[in-house]
Formats: C-alpha cells, sequence, structure tokens
C-alpha cells in the first residue's frame, strides 16, 4: 500500500498501518487521593458527574488531514497469505466456532461489537460492517480508515473469509461491527500559532503531539457505543502518561463512561499499551507504585485489559505490565485485513523507518479477546457484562504465581475452548474454591509409640531366660549322670 491524497506529499509504499499507545496531554491533571501517596495502581472511586454525552457521534470541529491515507500500490506484486496466523492456531478459534456453531448455529451472531479506533474501510470479507460516529471528520460516520489500523481490528474480530481459500479468520465472523472512528495519526487539530495539538502516539510515531483525538473524545465513543446498543466495545487506542498520582478530568470521563457501559451490559475490552519513550515498562520495584498509567486499563474493575504474548508463550516485551492486566493473546506476527480501499486482499506488514516489519501490539491482541466474548455472549444470551468478563478471566490459562494472576498477562492467557465450555461455580451459585498453602517440606513426625518396641524387647528377654533355664537344668543333669 502507499499513502496519497496529502497535497505536496510524495507516495510511500506500505502494507499495513499500525497505530500503537496514545496518550493527551490536553487535560488538566486533577491531584487528590488516599493521603500523600495520591492514585496510583489503584484509580479513585468514579464520579458519576464526570460522564459526557455522545455530541451526536461527531465532534465539536473537524480536524484537518495532513499526511495521505494508507492504500495499496497497484504496481505491486500481490500478496497471497493462505496460512493460518499462529495466534488463531494457538487459541484453537476454529475449535471454539465448531463449539458455537454446534450450540448456536453461528460463531457470533446476533452479537453487536463496537470499533472505536481509526476508522473501518468496507472490506469483502466484513460483510456486517455499520458505521456509529466519527469524531475525527463530522463529514464521515466511522467508515474511512486513514491509518488503517482500526480495519486490521476488526478484522481479528469480524472477518469472514471463504474457508477454503484462506486460513484466517474473524474470531466471530457472524458478528456486526459497528465502527466509531474517534482518532488518526494523520489528522490533526490547527492551533492560534499555527502549529497542531492533539493526541500523543507511543507506537509507530514516536512523541508526536498532532495527531486526532483526546481522552475526552474517547470516553464520548464510548457512550456512543453503548447508546447504539452494542454488546461488546473494543478499544486498541488508550492514553500513556506517568503515574504521579494524580488523575486528569479526561481520565475520569472515560472512568464514568466505562462504568456506563458496564452497568447497561457491555462487555469493555482495551489493549494494555505499548511501551516507548513517553510510555516507559512498570518494571520498577513497588508494583503498586508504576511509573506508567495507561487508560482506560487502569479502571480494571470495569475493563478486560489484554497483554500480547509471542510465539514462544511469554509475553511480549512491549506489553506494558501492571495491577490492572485482566487476560493476554496473541499480539506479533498479526495477519488481518489490507486496509486500503478496494482492496479484498490481507496484509502482515507495516513500514516503519522505511523498513517492512510485523504487525504487532497489544492493540493486535485485544480484538482476540473481543471475539471471545461475542462469541459468550451469543451462546449465554442470560449472563450479563459482568459475568461474561469474569467468565473469560476465571477460565484462561492462569499463570503460576499466587492467585493465579501476575502484572503481566493478568489471569493468563485466554482459552476460548474453555471460555465456551466450562462451568463457572459462580454462574451455579456456588462458592469458588478457596486457595490453600501446601508445606514446601517434609510433614511433621507422628508421635512415637513405643509399645511394639516393648512388647519386642519383652519377648526377647523371656526367650533368652527360659534359654538360660533350659541351658542350667541340661549341665546339671551332665553333672549328675
Amino acid at each position: 500500500m502507499r499513502r496519497l491524497g496529502a497535497p505536496g506529499r510524495t507516495a510511500t509504499v506500505l502494507l499495513a498501518a499500525s497505530i500503537g499507545v496514545l496518550a493527551t496531554g490536553t487535560a488538566q491533571a486533577q491531584t487528590g487521593g488516599t493521603g500523600s501517596d495520591g492514585y496510583w495502581a489503584v484509580p479513585p472511586p468514579f464520579v458519576a458527574s464526570y460522564l459526557p454525552g455522545d455530541n451526536g457521534g461527531h465532534n465539536s470541529f473537524d480536524y484537518q488531514q495532513k499526511n495521505a491515507c494508507v492504500t495499496r500500490d497497484l504496481g505491486q506484486k500481490e500478496v497471497v497469505l493462505r496460512e493460518k496466523p499462529w495466534g488463531q492456531q494457538y487459541l484453537q478459534i476454529e475449535e471454539a466456532q465448531q463449539l458455537a456453531r454446534a450450540k448456536t448455529g453461528s460463531a457470533g451472531g446476533g452479537i453487536r461489537v463496537a470499533v472505536i479506533d481509526t476508522g473501518v474501510t468496507r472490506h469483502p470479507y466484513l460483510p456486517r460492517l455499520e458505521g456509529g460516529g466519527d469524531y475525527v471528520s463530522a463529514g464521515d460516520n466511522g467508515l474511512n480508515d486513514c491509518d488503517g489500523h482500526g480495519t486490521e481490528v476488526a478484522g481479528i474480530i469480524a472477518a469472514q473469509t471463504p474457508q477454503d481459500q484462506i486460513g484466517f479468520t474473524g474470531v466471530a465472523p457472524d458478528s456486526t461491527i459497528v465502527s466509531i472512528r474517534q482518532s488518526s495519526q494523520n489528522y490533526s487539530k490547527p492551533d492560534s500559532a499555527g502549529g497542531t495539538s492533539g493526541q500523543q502516539t507511543g507506537g509507530r510515531q514516536q512523541n508526536d503531539a498532532n495527531g486526532a483525538g483526546t481522552t475526552l473524545s474517547l470516553a464520548q465513543a464510548i457512550v456512543r457505543a453503548v447508546n447504539l446498543n452494542v454488546d461488546v466495545i473494543n478499544m486498541s487506542v488508550d492514553n500513556c502518561r506517568p503515574a504521579d498520582g494524580s488523575i486528569t478530568d479526561g481520565e475520569r470521563a472515560i472512568q464514568a463512561a466505562v462504568r456506563y457501559a458496564v452497568d447497561r451490559n457491555v462487555v469493555v475490552v482495551a489493549a494494555a499499551g505499548n511501551t516507548s519513550e513517553t510510555c516507559p515498562q512498570n518494571d520498577q520495584a513497588d508494583p503498586n507504585k508504576p511509573r506508567s498509567i495507561v487508560t482506560p486499563p487502569w479502571f480494571s474493575d470495569d475493563v478486560l485489559s489484554v497483554a500480547a504474548i509471542d510465539e514462544t508463550g511469554g509475553v511480549a516485551p512491549f506489553s506494558v505490565h501492571g495491577p490492572w492486566v485482566s487476560v493476554a493473546a496473541p499480539g506479533t506476527n498479526i495477519i488481518s485485513l489490507d486496509p486500503s480501499k478496494g482492496s479484498s486482499q490481507l496484509a502482515n506488514q507495516t513500514i516503519e523507518n522505511d523498513k517492512a516489519t510485523p504487525i504487532q501490539g497489544t492493540s493486535f491482541a485485544a480484538p482476540y479477546v473481543a471475539g471471545v466474548a461475542a462469541l459468550v455472549a451469543a451462546q449465554y444470551p442470560n449472563l450479563n457484562a459482568r459475568q461474561i468478563m469474569n467468565r473469560i478471566r476465571v477460565t484462561a490459562q492462569h499463570p503460576g504465581a499466587q492467585g493465579g494472576r501476575d502484572n503481566f498477562t493478568g489471569f493468563g492467557v485466554v482459552n476460548p475452548v474453555a471460555a465456551l465450555t466450562a462451568i463457572v461455580p459462580a454462574e451455579e451459585g456456588l462458592a469458588a474454591q478457596s486457595g490453600r498453602q501446601l508445606p514446601s517440606g517434609l510433614p511433621d513426625a507422628s508421635p512415637k509409640n513405643w509399645t511394639p518396641m516393648i512388647v519386642a524387647l519383652a519377648g526377647t528377654g523371656g526367650g533368652l531366660v527360659v534359654l538360660l533355664v533350659v541351658m542350667f537344668v541340661m549341665r546339671t543333669i551332665r553333672r549328675t549322670r
């Protein structure tokens, strides 16, 4: 693909576009907390008054396009990808789909999944796609993906590909995608000084404050998705900032928005975030005082935060750690839909610093979990959002850590087959089995029982006495003779 359409710019060949962690610097910090420590790993209680409206699915202004949109170079040789992605095989997605179809007749049918991202471009393998709003350009409705990121995310959730020709498939191919464009690296808002201000990126373009999207518009987009009666929300765009014990007004708005969503029976899934120069890894000594705060994952009571694993099954090095991580899913060497307009192909690479690299990031781990949530919601229509989120957590492949979770993969790698088949005690009204500390050494010695030894010694002594008596009698008889 190549970028076209921006005046005076040279076209750049791309296979796919990728956005990493998004951060805003526009909101004013608001300090506070419990004592002098403020808000660190645990956020403050949500305040309902911060909940914004959805503003009709649009911003109060239009961002201006500054870069060309991603598109396929028509002179480029087609790249045919027929192999199954490793992540799809690792999670046994097709086995889970077979179970879902045997139970419900479809794989996520009737479930609406909102993709709050850079928009979703129409693609032959996304037959059920709706526009839900556009906070970048009021003239659009979420179906113009200039960056390519949102289309790739949507493909992992719901791509419906010819099973006899292509190995790749979406997790819930019978679900409906509702696209809400909220952010873009290729648009910006002019300011009075002639520069730009907007959302900071911590992914492909380091320290770029010239993008579209803010924490407030992200909160508005969440409310918009709920008002459109979706069942699942996927957010592969995050806000990452240094942890300083504070919380911003925009973060409070997101916190209120995700609570609004879950209380209205909508499952909320968000990427855990990628490390960058502006989003350092949480590798400090005290896990309760992280170096970076990532939102929406910070509000883990209402969000399934998804870390990324690589082909080894271990956590990917770029995946941000934190006590808010819920589960993990594949996030490296991604295959998804080619996001360029008019394409019917797949993509597995992006251009970074003029070099083709595999698509990767927690952005692409989150849609695996959103797809699983869609399968579970379709199969268990009586479960509410919190029960679906709990089912996904308790059926994950737990790490070998105390309590069955850690700050790297949360409760472990998501397990779609188990999420569809396991009996969850809480759903049956049963108390969960409590953990028990096992002894690390040998068990304590039993109290000594001396009775057997006493009996044995007494018997032996008695035998010796009898033997001596017999020997004495025999000697006496011999002398008498």
